[in-house]
């Protein structure tokens, strides 16, 4: 399941591993959209094998399964860490080559 994971976060230079109800995937979504990101997601709970892939992004480090926020298909982690960069100022570098500018 995690060579799928990988596979899935190395399509796009942004991705996130989502579920379609939870508000913290919302917020990280908003913040990507903002932020000019044409983002992929992966809803997990729309997905045959999303409790399966949960638990690999989990293995993998994620504290919570979702939301999981790969950039250059590397593991940037949840909430906290999206935030954290942010806040620090190291999220729009790290995702200034997928900006889209409008």
């Amino acid at each position: 399941m995690m060579e799928k994971v990988m596979r899935l976060a190395s399509e796009k230079g942004v991705v996130m591993f989502s579920k379609s109800s939870c508000c913290m995937c919302y917020s990280v979504k908003i913040l990507f959209h903002e932020l000019c990101v044409n983002l992929m997601v992966h809803e997990l709970d729309q997905d045959p094998e999303g409790k399966e892939m949960e638990g690999a992004l989990m293995r993998m480090g994620c504290s919570t399964g979702v939301p999981a926020v790969f950039i250059g298909a590397t593991l940037v982690g949840s909430t906290n860490e999206v935030m954290s960069l942010h806040l620090g100022g190291t999220l729009v570098p790290l995702i200034r080559p997928y900006q889209v500018m409008s």
